[in-house]
């Protein structure tokens, strides 16, 4: 107990100081260690680190701290923030939390816990300013005085009619030289953008980079105003996701981080590297086709790894762009053979260069200008299908519904490997004789 008291001791004064380093010395560790140092923290300073570490870790740490202290916690965080974490709780731990939260919170939890994960729903806000359209131009001036003797930020306020519905949007300028007895109805903006709790993050994205706006309403069916999405929100979200996208994209765990305990990366990391190590096999059968020509033409090993390795290289900056493309809607669902050409003419024209210097060294080297020629054309017929797959695998893996950050790189890395080893072995083996 003693020790439990001093490590939390240790966490408290590092969480006054630099909160994301006291998220990772939890999280480095063990969950039931864990969870008995959250036990003593302050729910104040416990939600501190929460804000800082990954939700299905923070999860797996407040089971264990079930009901009470677990929703002390709760209390200090943000709405979408509880979200994110009890999204990965089970049923029943799910049952067990509910009923001790605040009965307002639950609700927004419940409602919130419905919508997709990265939807506009999932990061809103329930904490807006909103009035009625009959309300005068004084008592929204004054709501707003005694708001900001408090402190609370405002920067929009929303005009609602009958039923919650959202009609306009107050311009601050226009309110302060309006007449203080005028309904802020005759001085409302109509023309204003608003979402459905089902859009998703590349929409809400679209939208904030189009408009540079800070906040927009989100609404239900009814056009009744049920929260708002902020660029914090936003920005949070993305940069969780973006962060996710990179690991997974190299075959690492979304939830993974520096110091995370070594048997949760090898966990996480294991299945990728097997799968890897099959699409390898599939790329060494190639390989082993031309096994006994390579025993007689030695010369061609040194060029496979490097006619394999430029052609995931290209495929890598084919891949980058159309993820990127995708993810900011630059690309239209009817204008995906567009990108798709493009990258597999760059790829043809860059292939024709780095060909060149290729053939060129290999003929010099070698002083046979029919190496050249062999290595030089797979050179570029490997690096015209990686342009082509760096673009089409995402392309298609998006209109069937996946991630296309997920497993794009094994399946580009796969097919880079297995057309550079068979167009060069190929043409080696069709030129043989004037290779020995």
């Amino acid at each position: 107990m003693e020790k439990h008291s001093a490590t939390a001791m240790f966490i408290k004064k590092l969480v006054e100081s630099e909160p994301h380093k006291a998220a990772n010395v939890l999280e480095t560790m063990d969950s039931k260690e864990a969870a008995r140092i959250f036990k003593i923290l302050p729910p104040h300073t416990a939600a501190l680190c929460v804000e800082h570490m990954q939700p299905n870790l923070s999860a797996q740490i407040l089971e264990k701290i079930l009901p009470e202290p677990a929703a002390s916690l709760f209390h200090k965080l943000s709405h979408h923030q509880v979200a994110d974490i009890l999204r990965h709780f089970s049923e029943k731990s799910l049952k067990l939390i509910l009923p001790y939260l605040d009965e307002g919170l639950a609700k927004i939890i419940v409602e919130m816990l419905t919508y997709p994960n990265e939807s506009a729903g999932r990061m809103m806000q329930k904490d807006f300013l909103s009035f009625h359209k009959d309300t005068m131009v004084r008592d929204v001036i004054n709501k707003l005085r005694a708001l900001a003797k408090k402190h609370v930020p405002t920067t929009y306020c929303y005009v609602v009619g009958p039923e919650n519905r959202l009609t306009g949007v107050l311009n601050m300028r226009d309110l302060v030289i309006s007449q203080p007895d005028a309904a802020i109805e005759s001085i409302m903006k109509t023309d204003m953008v608003k979402v459905s709790p089902f859009a998703d993050r590349e929409e809400l994205i679209a939208i904030f980079g189009g408009k540079h706006y800070l906040m927009i309403p989100v609404v239900d069916e009814n056009e009744r105003i049920v929260g708002v999405v902020n660029t914090k929100n936003l920005i949070e979200s993305t940069t969780q996701e973006a962060t996710e996208d990179i690991q997974i994209l190299f075959g690492a765990s979304a939830e993974e981080k520096v110091y995370s305990p070594v048997n949760f990366k090898i966990k996480k990391r294991l299945p990728w590297l097997n799968i890897n190590l099959l699409t390898a096999f599939a790329a060494g059968s190639v390989v082993a086709l031309f096994e006994d020509m390579i025993s007689r033409i030695a010369v061609l090993a040194v060029f496979l790894p490097i006619i394999a390795g430029q052609g995931g290289n290209a495929g890598t900056q084919s891949l980058a762009v159309i993820i990127r493309g995708l993810v900011m809607r630059e690309i239209k669902p009817k204008e995906t053979l567009k990108p798709i050409l493009t990258e597999t003419y760059v790829g043809l024209v860059n292939g024709i260069a780095i060909g060149i210097i290729t053939a060129l060294t290999a003929w010099f080297w070698k002083q046979n200008v029919y190496l050249g020629l062999v290595v030089g054309t797979a050179m570029v017929v490997n690096m015209v299908f990686a342009g082509l797959a760096g673009a089409f695998i995402p392309i298609t893996m998006k209109r069937l519904g996946f991630d296309p950050a997920h497993s794009s790189g094994i399946f580009l890395t796969t097919v880079t490997d297995i057309v550079g080893f068979f167009s060069f072995l190929g043409l080696a083996w069709l030129f043989q004789s004037k290779l020995l």
